[in-house]
């Protein structure tokens, strides 16, 4: 019979492990329930709120239903966002100081009032939005248990950075969230272009989800959080030297380069 996990000793570990820059420990591999995961967590995230880092939204993941297949998973996972995580568009980041980077393309919204669940709806959601911006997700291949779904959602979903374009205040309520037109520009060449409703779940129907679930957890989306909606595409490795530009027709543009 398998044990039950002590969740409190875990999150000390994983903690101490992160403070050494080490992430999934083999040991655990398998161990931790999807439940556990979030309960770890957000436990470190309650760990680095203590240090003096502050809290300033939630990222959501697979906001759609082939990046869930490829999971075999049921629904999205959710992570937090870190203000100290958090630089403005034109950034260089030091290529070699990232865990096997890539990037991801998303539409960071602000939330202006408390969404708690459960009942929150997709409108309840974008009648409480007040900013949206371009967005670069950056997120990390960290240890060997990269396809363990407990660690990695434990290890909030290998985020690491969110880079954030000009955002348009107050929110523009006439854009049409699953009209909205991807084009990816690396190193001067459009390399990818896509609509979101042909790529990504409606991002209020996902901020609403993410409500519900951190009910479960005692937790709501407060106001003033930025809520990383979900990718565009499917998460891409970054190389060195590489410059990107996301284009977000009616939204903005955001840029980063890796030397």
């Amino acid at each position: 019979m398998t044990e039950p996990l002590d969740v409190a000793a875990t999150i000390d570990e994983l903690w101490a492990l992160a403070g050494q820059q080490r992430y999934r420990p083999e040991r655990l591999r398998g161990k931790l329930s999807l439940p556990d995961a979030y309960r770890v967590q957000l436990g470190l995230l309650g760990k680095a709120v203590a240090a003096g880092a502050r809290q300033a939204g939630w990222k959501i993941a697979l906001t759609s239903v082939t990046q869930r297949q490829a999971r075999k998973a049921e629904e999205p996972w959710f992570g937090y966002l870190l203000a100290e995580r958090r630089l403005e568009s034109g950034r260089t980041l030091a290529f070699d100081e990232l865990i096997g980077p890539l990037i991801e393309c998303e539409l960071c919204i602000t939330i202006g009032a408390r969404l708690r669940g459960p009942g929150v709806t997709a409108e309840q959601a974008a009648g409480a939005a007040i900013a949206i911006a371009p967005a670069f997700e950056i997120v990390e291949r960290r240890g060997e248990a990269v396809d363990d779904l407990g660690l990695g959602v434990a290890d909030d979903v290998s985020q690491r950075f969110f880079i954030v374009g000009a955002e348009r205040r107050p929110y523009p309520a006439t854009l049409d969230l699953r009209a909205v037109q991807l084009d990816v520009v690396t190193d001067g060449q459009v390399t990818k272009s896509v609509v979101a409703r042909d790529a990504i779940d409606y991002q209020f129907q996902s901020i609403a989800w993410l409500a519900n679930k951190l009910a479960g957890f005692g937790r709501a989306i407060e106001p003033g959080h930025q809520i990383m909606s979900g990718t565009f595409m499917p998460p891409t490795p970054i190389r060195k030297g590489q410059r990107w530009e996301a284009r977000f027709a009616g939204v903005g543009s955001v840029a980063a380069s890796f030397e």
